[in-house]
């Protein structure tokens, strides 16, 4: 139906807000602040029973009040049964409906009042005052809606009704998460104003003395009347006035008119992945010296090319890209959401010096694409994990006839700003890359791209575009015959993107001699954090495959956390490194994954019901080989040694070093050396293996016979207390601002108990509450949205989320037999 019911118009009116909305945006020396408002607070929710619940709402219909983003499948149980599937997180999805009641200011009445949605997970239906509205599928891609029309002012409320339908499942290879999962906004301005997503800003010269910036700016016009005004752009650095153009126009009644200015920055300083510098591009439409509109758009001045020999050359300096993969959920928080949240994440992916994420396999939300800005990643925006043909049931391909164009427009014209993108990906491991019928694809979607943006390069994170079943890996192109890939060679693509095959990289320029390359997807490698496969009675052949049966076995599906066992498809971490890290043309990768994510469990069964891939666990806490890329990839001094030092007497235990800066490392037990390692070759790590004795470990690396730096693991008593540790212990009180805390168990001397995996209980005193608990587990059924949670290997993490008044919050954590402990976040 076009209209809801007047009975559904007429439900009960809660969450009510007065949004008055102006616009006194300075001329100089700041920059206005936006002209959309967040519209996330009272909104009511009702999620359908599928048994007594119809396609519909009624007087009966019971909700709740919550704020979004929200995510109603991660405060479900997981369940072996779900229609989700393993690859789904065991998790359900179903058909849920939102709500919230509002006014509008009677002075906005002559203007154009929009609602924007950044992504509801999915086939979303929307209406205003009963008033249809549309639908949109998809449900990773924004969208929004002009309100304008059915709207009543003052006094009188207005009513808007989402209904989202996730029901029919599986409709995804991985957690999807499910309901208005990212951001929404209230949108109000004239009728003269800048269109959504309507500037594109490129930068076509750039040399260190100066840069000329290229504007393209859509103005829409919804008076009934031609108009007359000018638009002064103004480039401002860091709230600096930089220099600014004005033009007049003159714009028809009802019309869209596209506006180009070309401004000259001097001594411009330059966006990189080390000094992530950003400009900020104000539009100005006024009339008779009024203003009407401001429109703002963050940028950075960078030049770039993917070169045959060099690899990724980005201002003129060779940048290897050592990226990896992200899913979009965020761990405990499931898929709502949260910009602290992400940024956590990347920050910890830069503490091992990652500089480039793939959004896999997804347009991400804006808020991410935003960090990477400021925080410096090369990014791969990608848009599709699927074409026409299925890789489940319900998923994209139903609705890609319909609507693929307009999701990849919508994605280009939504990011195309963004100096973090230097790729777009038009799809994953797409069935069709075998046929001609994928390259007719793959040539309109690179031709609805170029369309929109020339400045960046197209690609696809194939298959192997090489034949894998033989031995001369030299030849393989060549010798493809039954193997063809014909998107590889379909001339669609600018930059040859395959996912693993790791053997034949350095065979690129023979395989492809005419176009750049990036390994879009590598490694697979699986750990369980603080889990480690020792030699025991059986010497066992390393590295394993998940897929064929360990020697020992591995109890609960645990997986070692040594560098040992990877995909069928895939590699150790080290493997695949050691090849890139080689060639200048190897322009860099992605791996799979920089976090574990909810759903795709590899190895694939229950019990588990996240990935294992991750260099960083779903808690957030990073796992021994982040260590390894940190010795590789940052400046800092690294001498990290694992495992723990618990173990039965006598066990042989195998040690790791990952070091760098220095010759060798000496490991001592008990006081007494066990011997001197040095990496020889390529080596990537030192070993020794060395009968467990309860007591301490201690490591030494020199340089030039001089200590460069020491650690020391201890045995671990019987586990006695819990430490908290935050990681700010001041927050905003904002509503949505977050403190992760860590939680350890400890001996009585402080010691980590690596074993130790005690049920904790948390609770929370102040205008805050708990919204997310999380041990890294990939084989945990407990809630996430809990105030408990089992400990993994001696560690787990409570989540805290201020409330919107100042003052101190109290975060309590006891465990049966353990002292427990408190600490304080300020919410500021």
């Amino acid at each position: 139906m076009k209209k809801l019911s007047n009975f559904i118009q007429g439900l009960a009116l809660l969450g009510v807000i007065i949004l008055v909305m102006s616009y006194t945006g300075k001329e100089k020396g700041t920059v206005p602040n936006s002209r959309k408002v967040a519209f996330n607070s009272g909104w009511n929710f009702h999620l359908n029973d599928s048994i007594k619940d119809k396609d519909t709402i009624n007087s009966s219909t019971t909700w709740r009040t919550l704020n979004l983003p929200h995510d109603w499948s991660i405060e479900g149980k997981f369940d072996e049964k779900s229609p989700a599937g393993y690859g789904g997180g065991a998790l359900n999805g179903g058909l849920g409906w939102y709500k919230k009641t509002f006014k509008i200011a009677l002075e906005n009445k002559e203007k154009i009042t929009s609602i924007v949605f950044d992504g509801v997970y999915r086939n979303s239906q929307v209406w205003i005052n009963g008033h249809y509205l549309g639908k949109r599928p998809n449900g990773y891609i924004g969208f929004q809606y002009d309100l304008s029309p059915y709207l009543n002012y003052g006094d009188k409320n207005n009513e808007i009704i989402v209904k989202v339908d996730n029901s029919k499942q599986p409709n995804s290879r991985w957690y999807s998460g499910s309901g208005i999962f990212r951001n929404v906004w209230l949108e109000t301005t004239d009728k003269l104003y800048v269109e959504q997503w309507g500037t594109y800003i490129t930068t076509p010269k750039v040399t260190s003395k100066s840069a000329s910036v290229h504007l393209e700016t859509t103005i829409k016009n919804q008076y009934a009347a031609s108009k007359s005004a000018t638009i002064l752009t103004t480039i401002f650095k860091n709230d600096t006035k930089v220099t600014s153009v004005t033009q007049n126009i003159s714009i028809a009644a009802n019309a869209n008119q596209v506006l180009s200015q070309d401004i000259l920055v001097n001594n411009p300083v330059l966006w990189s992945d080390e000094k992530p510098e950003l400009y900020t591009s104000v539009t100005t439409i006024s009339i008779d010296n009024k203003i009407i509109d401001q429109y703002k758009t963050n940028f950075g001045i960078r030049s770039f090319k993917f070169d045959l020999n060099k690899g990724f050359i980005l201002n003129g300096k060779q940048v290897k890209i050592k990226g990896v993969c992200m899913h979009h959920d965020l761990g405990p928080l499931g898929s709502a959401i949260n910009t602290r949240a992400i940024e956590r994440q990347l920050e910890i992916l830069k503490g091992m010096r990652v500089n480039g994420i793939r959004t896999s396999h997804n347009p991400p939300a804006p808020e991410l694409l935003d960090l990477c800005d400021k925080m410096g990643f090369i990014v791969m925006d990608e848009a599709f994990d699927m074409w026409k043909k299925a890789k489940t049931k319900y998923d994209y391909s139903l609705d890609w006839d319909k609507w693929h164009t307009k999701d990849l427009q919508d994605q280009i014209l939504r990011d195309r700003n963004h100096p973090s993108i230097f790729m777009w990906s038009i799809g994953n491991e797409i069935p069709e890359q075998w046929s001609d019928e994928g390259v007719v694809i793959a040539k309109e979607l690179s031709g609805i791209v170029k369309k929109l943006d020339t400045t960046r390069l197209v690609t696809a994170a194939m298959n192997p575009a090489v034949n894998m079943n033989i031995d001369d890996v030299t030849l393989q192109f060549e010798k493809s015959k039954t193997y063809f890939n014909k998107l590889a060679t379909s001339g669609a693509l600018d930059i040859i993107g395959y996912n693993y095959a790791h053997q034949t990289f350095e065979h690129h320029q023979k395989n492809f001699p005419n176009i750049p390359f990036i390994a879009t997807e590598t490694t697979s490698a699986l750990e369980t954090r603080g889990y480690y496969d020792n030699v025991s009675d059986v010497v066992k052949k390393w590295p394993v495959r998940w897929d064929l049966k360990f020697t020992d076995g591995n109890p609960g599906n645990t997986v070692s956390a040594y560098d040992q066992v990877q995909a069928p498809w895939g590699s150790t971490h080290e493997a695949t490194w050691k090849v890139m890290k080689k060639h200048d043309f190897l322009a860099g990768m992605y791996i799979w994954t920089g976090f574990d994510y909810i759903g795709e469990p590899t190895p694939y069964e229950w019990p588990s019901i996240s990935s294992y891939f991750g260099i960083v666990d779903l808690a957030g806490f990073p796992k021994d080989i982040y260590y390894m890329y940190q010795s590789e990839w940052t400046n800092k001094t690294v001498l990290h040694l694992f495992p723990h030092w618990n173990w039965t007497a006598g066990k042989n235990v195998d040690v790791w070093a990952y070091y760098n800066n220095a010759d060798e490392v000496e490991l001592f037990l008990n006081g007494k050396s066990v011997g001197v390692r040095s990496k020889k070759g390529d080596d990537l790590h030192v070993m020794w293996r060395i009968p467990f004795q309860a007591g301490t470990l201690k490591a030494i690396s020199r340089k030039n016979g001089k200590t460069v730096l020491e650690t020391v693991i201890k045995t671990a008593g019987v586990p006695a207390a819990l430490k908290l540790t935050a990681d700010r212990p001041t927050i905003k009180a904002d509503g949505n601002d977050l403190s992760f805390v860590t939680v350890d168990i400890t001996d009585a001397n402080g010691v980590l108990s690596p074993n130790a995996n005690n049920e904790i209980l948390f609770s929370l005193k102040g205008n805050g509450k708990i919204v997310g608990v999380c041990s890294g587990d990939p084989v945990s059924h407990e809630s996430y949205k809990g105030t408990k949670h089992t400990a993994l290997n001696g560690k787990c993490l409570v989540v805290i989320q201020s409330g919107n008044k100042a003052e101190k919050l109290e975060l309590t954590a006891n465990a049966n037999g353990l002292k427990a402990t408190t600490i304080t976040i300020s919410a500021e």
